[in-house]
């Protein structure tokens, strides 16, 4: 058995049995449930409309990892989710799970091609080695009534949750099937199934002929009737199954557990001041206009931005990638469209080594042979106001959404988190995704300041806001905007 057998993966979780009460917790005892799109592991290569099948399925199954029913009680993947800023999360961690495994003979940049390809919920960067959510997460709602109970599924064998997912699909759209297991982890026979609307699940109930499995009837009703019906059997009386289960729901709840921290104390507490960290300064950012800082605070920093001439087509990689090796933070790429020329600033004044060395090792930009020279003191001075600009916006943003869904109480989470072997890993409050430290600063990635609104200019699309705030803890429930970019 391999070390990544051993550790709980992502498709595990225990999700909202109705239970409140020690007594009705003993009477509908904890049902480990497994959520999945896919089979056991493969050791083949599928050719053809095989391919194209595993493509589909390759893909339903990173976006179950994603969608709004497993994402936000997904403690891993929740803190892959807000580790960046920007919410990617790298491909060959998602590409690592066990559901995942059959596909991996096929690389991991065939699973980053098959999104690109196939998703219309999941975008990867232009790497392709990053993926996340094109829209904002949000708390799902009305799943009792999504969700149906089927039982008749007799033994379980290596492929019946690839066998189900397809079974239910025939009905419409599902978010998850779910096989309930008992504290063994012995399969019970049967399932819980999220369709993702109500109407679906009623033509599955009244489908003409009824639902079958391998010739014989199933025993299927709502999910509300079912636990409704056990509680009775129980004789658990009191609030409305839908009400417990919202109350109680088991395991790691995004939009609870970061929420709950401070209750109404945040509405009593001042707005926290919020501090831009800019090529050496740090600058007060003030909420009006979603995010500003005064012109005279912003440093010019003289001989810290190159001009190049002569180029061909522009690419932010092309340009970023020889410069790594030698620059802590590489500069920020400012480029119009249609246009030879760019500007790279950078979070320091240039020496001369340095000058040389960007010249001797991007001598050529899009296969073309470009000059040199420092930008002049205008438009290096406009520049850095405009980046400082820009990043006021995000800086504010990011740490409004922080603020939003600080917390994090740790606990047991939704399967002990994938990486931590079965503890709950982070949850100790005030992480930052990875980032930050005691005052809520970390250091700032490639380019970190964005500039410039959807126009012609293009900017360099990776990085965030160099920000410090008071008190700030881990990131928020935010939406996966995507950079300001015009890549030609």
């Amino acid at each position: 058995m391999s070390a990544a057998d051993t550790i709980p993966s992502s498709e595990s979780m225990v999700v909202d049995t109705p239970v409140v009460h020690s007594d009705a917790a003993k009477a509908l005892s904890t049902e480990v449930i497994e959520a999945s799109t896919n089979g056991e592991a493969s050791t083949s290569k599928p050719v053809g409309d095989d391919m194209e099948k595993s493509k589909l399925r390759a893909v339903r199954q990173i976006e179950f990892y994603f969608a709004d029913s497993n994402l936000p009680y997904d403690k891993f993947m929740w803190q892959l989710h807000t580790a960046d800023p920007e919410h990617w999360v790298p491909v060959a961690t998602v590409a690592s799970f066990k559901r995942m495994r059959q596909f991996t003979t096929n690389g991991v940049e065939w699973v980053a091609h098959a999104i690109k390809e196939k998703s219309t919920a999941l975008e990867v960067d232009e790497t392709l080695t990053k993926v996340r959510r094109k829209t904002e997460v949000k708390e799902p709602k009305g799943q009792m009534e999504r969700t149906i109970y089927a039982k008749g599924f007799g033994e379980e064998t290596p492929d019946l949750q690839q066998k189900l997912e397809e079974y239910f699909d025939q009905y419409g759209r599902t978010n998850a099937v779910r096989m309930r297991r008992a504290d063994d982890k012995k399969f019970k026979g049967s399932v819980f199934v999220e369709f993702s609307d109500a109407s679906t699940v009623e033509t599955f109930l009244n489908a003409d002929p009824k639902p079958a499995w391998n010739g014989e009837p199933l025993l299927i009703m709502t999910k509300k009737a079912y636990c409704d019906m056990k509680m009775e059997e129980k004789g658990i009386k009191g609030k409305k199954t839908q009400e417990r289960t919202d109350e109680h729901r088991k395991g790691f709840n995004a939009f609870r557990d970061m929420g709950k921290e401070g209750g109404k104390e945040k509405q009593d507490k001042k707005p926290k001041e919020v501090w831009l960290e800019f090529m050496g300064s740090n600058i007060r950012v003030y909420d009006e206009d979603g995010g500003t800082v005064k012109e005279e605070d912003i440093p010019h920093v003289k001989g810290a931005t190159l001009k190049f001439e002569g180029a061909g087509e522009v690419s932010f990689e092309d340009i970023k990638k020889p410069l790594r090796e030698r620059f802590a933070k590489v500069p920020f790429v400012k480029h119009e469209k249609g246009q030879d020329w760019g500007l790279l600033s950078f979070d320091k004044a240039l020496s001369e080594d340095e000058i040389s060395y960007v010249k001797e090792n991007l001598k050529t930009i899009g296969d073309k042979e470009v000059s040199w020279s420092l930008a002049g003191e205008e438009d290096e001075k406009a520049f850095q106001i405009e980046r400082a600009k820009n990043a006021a916006k995000r800086a504010l943003q990011f740490s409004q959404n922080r603020d939003s869904s600080r917390g994090g109480r740790g606990g047991r989470g939704g399967r002990g988190g994938r990486g931590s072997r079965g503890r709950g890993r982070g949850g100790r409050g005030g992480r930052g995704g990875g980032r930050g430290g005691e005052t809520g600063r970390r250091e700032p990635k490639d380019g970190e300041e964005e500039t410039g609104e959807k126009r012609k200019r293009a900017v360099e699309p990776d990085g965030g806001p160099d920000v410090g705030v008071r008190g700030a803890v881990v990131p928020s429930i935010a939406s996966a905007k995507k950079a300001k970019t015009d890549e030609s």
